[in-house]
């Protein structure tokens, strides 16, 4: 028995494939930067198509909202020229006031700030 383990140790082992490590580590890296770059495709090409939709046809905007407690809010919602206050909670939606008339087309009220020159001075100054 001991001559037929010496045999079997003796006999040539199949040979292992030769791995490189380089190679292979150059490929997961190429792999992984490739995933990482679909998934910053595919959310700039969310917001892009989400900006489409946003413009011209729609009826509907929500104005401004409040969160009144954890599950209750306020909306001021404008459709079709009228503003509509409505009430969401966990008992469902309710129309708490309409306003009459139509509504004048606002520009949005964006707080004064000052320009970037000024501030990148400010903190020269002070720093």
């Amino acid at each position: 028995m001991s001559m037929a383990l010496l045999t079997l140790a003796r006999a040539p082992m199949a040979s292992v494939p030769d791995i490189n490590v380089t190679g292979e580590l150059i490929r997961v890296v190429l792999s992984l930067g490739g995933i990482v770059a679909l998934i910053f495709a595919a959310g700039w090409l969310t917001r892009r198509l989400q900006s489409r939709q946003t413009g011209g046809g729609r009826r509907l905007r929500c104005v401004e909202a409040m969160q009144l407690s954890a599950r209750e809010r306020v909306l001021l919602i404008e459709a079709d020229g009228k503003r509509l206050l409505v009430g969401v909670g966990a008992g469902g939606v309710r129309a708490l006031h309409v306003y009459e008339g139509t509504v004048a087309n606002e520009a949005p009220q964006v707080p004064a700030q000052p320009p970037f020159a000024e501030l990148l001075g400010r903190w020269r100054r002070n720093g």
